[in-house]
């Protein structure tokens, strides 16, 4: 049962104090990778984090001139619609076609919660981030896609396994990293080649 959390009063922080509220729902919408070592399903909120740091500890890897703030700011922004829309799986095509306008929907509540100038400032790193056309965009887009990738390759292939995924979809959906960051790619194909001999990729 959802909880309606109070309007507290903070002075002109308030409407940044509700906001931080709402989006502690985001540790509740669960992900289809499980935290290493655990049966636990991560939560997308981790993944952020993750995400984030990810980006801070890849910097020395990015194209010249990405400006790596930008990037960790990406991070923790991305997800924060599915607080409204829920986690769709990367391979599920059909429906992450389905839920654009959702997310589209939900992160103009989400930011419209905050004071004008900061929620401009959200939306458009959000909607940055969406298209994937500025260099810190696709930095961004290539961690985002690469970690759970990496996740499952030292889980012997745990969310592929359980969701019957196929090396041809993990290939499809993945490919555009080598465009981004070629030495990533090449390592992560050779991992996934490994992974579907050992029957963790159909």
């Amino acid at each position: 049962m959802s909880v309606v959390s109070p309007v507290l009063d903070f002075g002109s922080m308030t409407d940044v104090i509700q906001f931080l509220m709402e989006i502690d729902k985001l540790k509740s919408v669960q992900r289809r990778t499980k935290v290493l070592g655990t049966q636990r399903q991560e939560n997308s909120a981790e993944h952020s984090w993750h995400f984030a740091i990810a980006a801070m500890s890849l910097a020395p890897y990015a194209a010249k001139g990405v400006d790596i703030q930008k990037v960790i700011q990406m991070a923790l922004l991305h997800d924060i619609v599915e607080i409204d829309a829920g986690d769709v799986m990367v391979y599920d095509l059909a429906a992450r076609d389905a839920i654009h306008n959702i997310e589209l929907a939900a992160a103009k509540r989400l930011f419209g919660m905050l004071p004008e100038s900061l929620g401009k400032q959200f939306m458009a790193l959000w909607n940055e981030y969406e298209a994937g056309e500025s260099a810190e965009a696709r930095f961004a887009q290539v961690i985002d896609r690469a970690l759970p990738m990496i996740m499952n390759l030292h889980n012997q292939g745990q969310s592929w396994v359980e969701n019957g995924i196929r090396l041809e979809q993990v290939l499809a959906r993945n490919s555009n990293i080598a465009d981004v960051n070629p030495e990533l790619w090449q390592h992560l194909r050779k991992h996934l080649d490994y992974a579907h001999q050992q029957g963790w990729l159909k």
